[in-house]
Parts: C-alpha cells; structure tokens; sequence
C-alpha cells in the first residue's frame, strides 16, 4: 500500500517547492487589478489578471509604505513580489512587495468610454430620474434566483411590509447570456406595470458585475416606464447601471430598504395624521362655536325688540332724571321766588304806612313835593287802615320851621 498524506503534508510540500524556486522568489508580473479590497487590517487583496487568466494577490500593510496610489480595479499595473502557497486554503498567490501603476486596463477603459457617451447623450441627467414612489406595493426584482442579494431583499422586505407582493424574474446575472437575460427581466416586468423594479446583484469582481456595465442594459433601465433602482454589488462598486437607473443604492439590502416602505412607521404616520386631524377639527370647532358665540350676542345685541326695550328702558330712565330736575329746578325758582317776595315785601308802601308814613295823593297823582299842591285844593291821604280827605289851608316848606 503507497503511503497516505495528510492534507497539511501535501500542502507543506508544495509550498517548499515553490520557496526552493528561484524564479518565484522575486518575479514582476504585469496585469489589470480586479476585485481589489482594502480589509481592515491595512492589507491589501486583489486579483492581477490579464484576458486569459488571473492570479490572487495581496499587499501587506509592512509594505503598503511605498506604494504612492490608491489600488482600483481596472489598473493596469506590475506587480513585484514573490509566489507561494498559502497552505490553510491550499492555494498559490503572489505577496506583492512593490507596485507600479502602468495606467488604464482594458475593462477599465471600456468603463470610461461608455460612460462618457451616455453622458454625453444625457441618460445620466437628473430631468429623466423618476420618483421612487412612496408607499410601492409590487416590487419587481430583476437578479439572480440562487444569490445573497434576493434572500436579503425577502428577508428586508417581509420584516419591514409582509404586505408588498415582490415579483422575481430569476435572471443570470454574469457570464455568456447574462446582458440578454437581465434585459429580458427588465422589459418583462416593466410590462407588468409594478410600482418600482430592483435591478442587481451581490458583491464581486469587475469580471463578475460586468454585465451591469454594458450599453444594452442601461438604455433597457433608461427606457424602463416603470421607477427603477440600481442594486449592484458592495458600497464601493460603482457600474454604468448605476448612473443610468433612477435610483443608486449602495447594495440589494439598501435598495430593498428604499423600495418598501415601513410598515410600522406607515402605521404610526397615520396615528399621527388622525391625531393632528382629530386636534385641528377640534380646535376647529371650538373656535367656530365661539364665533357663533359672539354672532349670537351680538345679534341679540341689535335685536329690535331688544333695543326698542333698551330705548324705552332709556326713556323711563331719562324721563325720572328730567323730572327730578324740573322738580329740583321748581324747587329752586320757589326758594329764590320767596326771598324775593320777602324781599319785595320789605319794600312795599303798604309796609311803610304800618310804620306811620301816609301816601298823599291828588287825581291819582301822588304828591311828593309842596309845590304839586294848591291851597284849598283836595287831597287824598292813605294810611294803613284807611284813606283821608283833606283840604289844603296852608303851605309851607321845613326851613321856616327850622328857624
């Protein structure tokens, strides 16, 4: 029996003979960078591959120090290193020590070259972007039936709306027959008349997300009636889809995000809706209660049966106060009418002849001085209690008497 090997021996092994190879252990080898990742770690990891074939690599993060440029696929670069085995995974790879940057990859150019073309004739332009409607309730899905990228959209989707109805075309999604395929899903389900297409596919290599690059399915995303969302590979993977579809999103779970909407917070919008409803009928009312309120008072404010009894109840009121004036005013002329009569008695004749004075009178002429009077003539003399008539003997003036 020939002897048995472990699976670390035979890789152990092979591994020697790739160190004891002189030509492996400081070789430049020329090719385009694709599937190029940064990890966390400070490495670098990417595939250097020419159009027959293509090598693993990686740059540790010791050597990165030298290296003058960001890494990206498409580069065309030489990469100086060694080749040998990583034995856990049993496969050979190079450890990049140096790399210069030899300028553009085919697939990299191609890349620009159709970019700027449909930039040019405008497919990129922001005035043909449809709105991603709201509230999608039919999601067509345009990827591969076996992938990563339709069980995350199903997972998304049902925990966020087990509501939405998701249509899939099961698509290729690379390799021969994948541009075709993909078109197909497109006008397919545009047919359809859904509410939002996801178009797209996991993470990989420029190789493997090639066929989102090519002409025939962009102008089949710009053509689409129907909204259509770019899902293509990681955040950092950018394709001609992308530009060309209504919507980016950075992976098929984002776009999934983007295409169905919140049950819950649905909910929850509308319990705030019919809350600020419920508030503003409310307060609506409250006010036009108020204002019909204030029109009733103020109608009952101008009612004429009102304001003919306010008038009579001013007129009573008025006619108290003016009689309380006349009676006042009456009473005042009474009080200034007696002081003036008693005053008025204080100088009347008939006062003064009850003091002892007379009135002396001829005809009705009353006599004040000696000489009105004749002798022999008649005079009348009133005193208080009577009147006398006499005959004049004698006339005479005062200052005789004084002498």
């Amino acid at each position: 029996m020939s002897n048995v090997y472990t699976v670390s021996q035979i890789n152990s092994y092979i591994r020697h003979l790739f160190e004891e190879d002189f030509a492996l252990r400081a070789i430049s080898i020329k090719g385009e960078v694709s599937n190029c990742k940064y990890h966390s770690s400070g490495h670098i990891y990417f595939t250097l591959k020419d159009k027959d074939a293509g090598i693993s690599a990686v740059m540790f993060a010791g050597n990165r120090k030298g290296l003058k440029f960001k890494l990206r696929d498409g580069q065309q670069v030489v990469a100086v290193g060694t080749v040998n085995v990583y034995e856990r995974d049993g496969k050979y790879q190079l450890y990049v020590k140096e790399i210069t940057d030899e300028g553009e990859g085919d697939l990299f150019r191609r890349f620009e070259e159709l970019k700027s073309e449909l930039l040019e004739m405008g497919m990129f332009d922001a005035e043909y972007k449809k709105k991603i409607p709201e509230y999608a309730l039919k999601v067509g899905i345009v990827t591969s039936p076996t992938g990563a990228a339709i069980r995350d959209i199903m997972n998304i989707s049902s925990r966020r709306n087990p509501c939405v109805q998701l249509y899939l075309y099961p698509a290729l999604v690379q390799g021969e027959g994948a541009v075709s395929s993909i078109v197909s899903g497109i006008h397919r389900l545009d047919a359809m008349k859904l509410d939002v297409l996801i178009v797209g596919r996991g993470g990989g290599s420029i190789e493997d997300l090639w066929a989102f690059n090519e002409e025939a399915v962009a102008r089949a995303i710009f053509g689409c009636n129907t909204p259509v969302i770019s899902a293509v590979g990681h955040e950092t993977d950018v394709t001609i889809s992308d530009y060309v579809a209504d919507m980016r999103a950075p992976t098929p779970s984002a776009a999934a995000e983007l295409a169905v909407f919140d049950y819950e917070k649905f909910l929850e919008k509308l319990r705030n809706i019919k809350y600020t409803l419920q508030k503003n009928v409310r307060n609506h009312w409250i006010y036009k209660r108020s204002l019909l309120e204030n029109l009733t008072l103020k109608l009952e404010k101008m009612n004429p049966q009102k304001v003919l009894f306010d008038k009579r109840q001013q007129l009573d009121t008025d006619t108290d106060r003016l009689k309380m004036l006349i009676e006042r005013k009456l009473m005042f002329e009474k009080h200034r009418l007696a002081l003036a009569a008693e005053r008025l008695n204080g100088m009347s004749p008939l006062k003064k002849l009850e003091s002892g004075f007379a009135y002396v009178s001829s005809g009705g002429k009353n006599i004040k001085s000696i000489e009105q009077a004749a002798q022999g003539e008649t005079l009348d003399i009133t005193v208080c209690d009577g009147q006398i008539r006499a005959e004049v003997l004698e006339i005479s003036d005062g200052r005789e008497n004084d002498n």
